[in-house]
């Protein structure tokens, strides 16, 4: 079956226009001709997904061991590719709209090597294009790691291969364990962003400048670079980041068309100030930008089984020696800040990282979800502490009420 816009005869033309047609333009997997067509080369298209869900919802942190929940349980998240595939199957038979890895090279220890076990973000992202139909699937790169050009060239090809659909997630630094690996010096933190600046310059005039070009910045020196072919459709993949300093903000809100922030544990109005926020320093620099978090889930059929287990996996089962080892990298220790913000510091992180956790029956997680998208918030990344046992059951009862609160676009699953 050809493709529209190749080579393909008219009954392959035929077919794409009545594809466009039954799948509400979207240009995307028509189930009823069993056809993957080409998307629209829109941006916009891009960043809504190619779909009209309110509030995206996709999984994250699923090519790492334990996931986001540092618990001992036996049933914890492996990250095999086994169980990475049949997850990205499920989301996407179920309408999620994407996946995003976390990049990690080593593991935190504790008695699980929390982190130990993870698959390199390209590579997987590509093998779940392949595996899936409709998902939007991120890479997650650290900037100081690769060359911008090996970056923009290998996204480039993770696009064409899914047609529209990888996206890139872009690090500037973090674990300066991880860099000592490479041999690679973590630079100070606003010397970050200033080199992830080039760095993104450099990526986004290798997707878009059709002649040779030199660059000579203060940190990058290319003489006559050129990079074909250019993203898939015309446009570009796209562009996320979670810096939270005020320079990390500042970065995002310069390139990027979504930023990960942290939703309020205290109060919805908080998390509503902070989206607000971010968009209003957007418009001023002439931009629009989407704002998710991460929001670890526990569903149960009634709230006490999803307490109960909450309990069970994050409290009396939690990797306490991984978590210290984790804050300890922040520089936080009953030594370094007050006891009582050590503990709550300590509570958060092994209940996902410090993501928001959403502890409920069906009807509980679909309002607390419904009340992120109503704080202003473009999408929200779900963590699980086993995404494939667990996922099945969030689709089928979380799914369906927020399509009735006109949450999510019930199309989008079909």
């Amino acid at each position: 079956m050809g493709r529209a816009g190749g080579n393909a005869g008219s009954s392959s033309a035929a077919i794409a226009i009545a594809c466009e047609t039954c799948c509400n333009g979207a240009k995307q997997y028509c189930a009823e001709e069993d056809v993957v067509l080409a998307r629209p080369g829109s941006m916009q298209a891009r960043i809504a997904m190619y779909n009209d869900n309110a509030l995206k919802i996709g999984l994250f942190g699923a090519n790492c061991s334990s996931g986001r929940s540092a618990t001992k349980v036996p049933e914890r998240w492996s990250a095999s590719w086994e169980d990475c595939l049949e997850l990205a199957k499920l989301a996407d038979e179920a309408g999620l709209d994407f996946m995003l890895p976390i990049a990690r090279w080593k593991g935190y220890g504790g008695e699980t090597d929390f982190h130990g076990v993870t698959l390199e973000t390209m590579t997987w992202a590509v093998g779940l294009l392949c595996a899936t139909k409709r998902l939007t699937v991120f890479g997650t790169i650290h900037a100081p790691l690769f060359h911008p050009l090996i970056a923009a060239k290998e996204f480039v090809t993770a696009d064409h291969i899914g047609q529209g659909r990888i996206g890139m997630n872009i690090v500037c630094g973090w674990n300066e364990g991880e860099f000592d690996m490479f041999g690679v010096r973590q630079r100070e933190h606003d010397e970050r962003y200033a080199y992830a600046q080039e760095w993104i310059d450099v990526v986004k005039q290798a997707w878009t400048r059709d002649d040779t070009f030199d660059f000579d910045g203060a940190f990058l020196h290319l003489k006559a670079a050129r990079a074909f072919p250019k993203p898939f459709g015309g446009t570009r993949p796209l562009m996320m980041n979670a810096g939270s300093s005020p320079t990390g903000q500042a970065f995002a809100i310069r390139n990027c068309d979504a930023f990960f922030l942290q939703a309020s544990r205290d109060s919805l109005a908080e998390t509503t100030q902070r989206v607000a926020a971010v968009q209003e320093r957007a418009r001023q620099g002439g931009r629009e930008i989407g704002c998710y978090t991460v929001g670890v889930i526990t569903c149960r059929p009634t709230r006490k089984e999803a307490q109960d287990y909450y309990h069970y996996s994050i409290v009396e089962h939690a990797d306490w020696s991984a978590v210290d080892g984790i804050l300890a990298l922040k520089n936080i220790s009953p030594q370094t800040v007050p006891m009582e913000e050590f503990v709550r510091k300590r509570s958060q992180y092994a209940q996902g990282m410090g993501g928001l956790p959403i502890v409920g029956d069906p009807d509980f997680v679909a309002q607390q979800l419904a009340d992120l998208s109503k704080a202003g918030l473009t999408g929200v990344g779900v963590s699980l502490v086993n995404y494939a046992q667990e996922l099945p059951f969030f689709c089928d009862e979380v799914l369906p009420r927020l399509v009735r609160m006109g949450i999510r676009d019930g199309r989008s699953a079909q």
